[in-house]
């Protein structure tokens, strides 16, 4: 049995999963998010930590069963500046912090010579608000202690990882956005010096080599109850452990993962880019070192729809009936979901993207309004996947796609099966997956990917959905147009 850890933005999970990829038990736990205005976005290191100790001694409890290994994955980007005991130099800012989004459109000027240009050419990472290059550069203007007293500019899951092995290093995923060449595994100084941080070069830790395996210390073992050198893997970082907790495993395949924000992936050995393709997204690397993982990572997801719920005054659990009460097209209503502080990331980089609604009048009904953001948050996945030439099957996960009618939206309009694992804490599934291959013992994956579902489009929606789709691509054109200078 492997214990897989989740810790993503504002809950820590723990699985106790078979080699069968059953979950046998499981745990969660809140951990705080901090919103402190002007977009800034914190957590608390203790917390975190804190949270990830109750989930694993919870499922632990359950459970008689030897543990082969704790395998961590969560949340990428943000900046968790810590020292050399791995306590905190300022509380960890996420990947959600829009703080640099004046940095981020300064560097967006300029065309093919802007500075998000020209890393996206060197490391083909976009780079955005919530990133540690524009964190990086704004905190060395108007915060260098913090980055003078740090030992690391790292990440969430190697803060914990720190914390309970002692080693001071990150896993290839999570170093791949924005300075990093994903075929050498090496940072690259030239795109440091564009963002102005070449003088912070140092706390950058050297990635972990492909299937790292880690052994608890004397601190994690109490923690966790468990004997000193138990086996723990970190990493890769949530967006790709889902992607395999999903069962996409083969090259050309995809995965959607319907979460807070939106992730759409697919695997590759390809590392070109398509000419006029625009500066955002990022290649990863994964545990094959001849393998990269393409992400679009939208900021857009089930945080939009909440917002719209929470606007007319329904819960999650009413959105399967709202969904079945306004038509395909949602009689007219056009939405666009871009409501995050620091507007987009992917397929496209903008700050200044703003969400909308339209076509509305009198007979509009709140369902009308519901459907027309969860079509909007689809076709923005389907916009990502006809930026990343998905030509494979296609997997999805996250709480978004809990509700059927939703699934079943995102299949009508991606045109094609949607393949949903059983198994809920896809994350931790998928955490576990890689450790056991890091152990040198893999799982036989086609019983992991047999575990799923399948949604299938439906022909009478696809066509009305082809149409709202290139309908989506002009409004949001023109759009882009009114949402001022980039």
């Amino acid at each position: 049995m492997i214990v897989g850890v989740d810790i993503g933005t504002s809950i820590t999970k723990a699985a106790l999963i078979g080699r069968d990829g059953v979950t046998r038990e499981s745990a969660s736990q809140p951990s705080s998010l901090s919103r402190l205005g002007g977009g800034r976005v914190e957590q608390d290191l203790e917390d975190v930590i804190g949270s990830v100790a109750t989930v694993v001694r919870k499922v632990l409890a359950t459970d008689d069963e030897t543990v082969e290994a704790i395998a961590i994955t969560g949340q990428g980007d943000g900046l968790w500046l810590r020292d050399e005991a791995g306590r905190a130099t300022r509380a960890p800012i996420s990947w959600l912090d829009a703080r640099a989004s004046d940095l981020v459109r300064q560097w967006s000027t300029g065309g093919a010579e802007s500075v998000v240009n020209r890393v996206f050419q060197l490391t083909g990472s976009g780079v955005f608000p919530g990133s540690h290059a524009a964190l990086l550069a704004h905190l060395s203007e108007y915060e260098p202690d913090s980055l003078e007293r740090a030992a690391v500019a790292g990440y969430c899951v190697d803060s914990v990882l720190q914390r309970i092995t002692g080693v001071m290093t990150v896993d290839a995923s999570d170093a791949s956005l924005p300075f990093l060449d994903v075929t050498t595994r090496t940072y690259v100084d030239a795109a440091l010096d564009l963002c102005g941080v070449s003088e912070w070069r140092h706390l950058l830790a050297a990635p972990a080599p492909p299937h790292a395996v880690h052994r608890l210390d004397a601190n994690g073992a109490t923690m966790f109850g468990l004997p000193e050198g138990t086996p723990v893997t970190a990493g890769p970082y949530d967006l790709q452990a889902c992607g395999f907790g999903a069962g996409t495993t083969r090259l050309g395949e995809g995965t959607v993962v319907v979460g807070t924000t939106l992730s759409c992936q697919v695997l590759t050995e390809d590392l070109s880019v398509a000419p006029g393709s625009e500066p955002a997204g990022m290649w990863l690397c994964t545990p094959e070192p001849s393998t990269y993982l393409h992400v679009m990572p939208s900021m857009v997801g089930t945080a939009s729809l909440d917002w719209t719920l929470n606007l007319i005054g329904e819960r999650p659990e009413g959105l399967d009936r709202l969904l079945a009460e306004s038509p395909a097209g949602s009689s007219g209503v056009r939405a666009l979901s871009f409501l995050s502080h620091s507007g987009e990331r992917a397929p496209f980089v903008d700050p200044n993207a703003r969400g909308q609604f339209t076509g509305m009048d009198l007979g509009t009904s709140r369902a009308d309004i519901v459907r027309s953001m969860c079509e909007a948050i689809a076709y923005a996945a389907r916009h990502c996947f006809d930026n990343l030439g998905l030509d494979s099957e296609l997997a999805g996960c996250g709480g978004g796609l809990k509700s059927t009618e939703w699934a079943h939206i995102f299949a009508d309009v991606m045109g094609r099966p949607l393949h949903l694992p059983m198994e809920e804490l896809v994350g931790a599934r998928g955490a576990a997956y890689v450790a056991w291959e890091s152990l040198g013992a893999p799982v036989d994956i086609e019983i992991w990917r047999a575990q799923r579902r399948i949604i299938e489009p439906r022909a009478e929606s696809m066509a009305d959905y082809e149409s709202g789709y290139r309908d989506y691509l002009d409004t949001l054109s023109n759009a882009r147009e009114s949402w001022g200078p980039k």
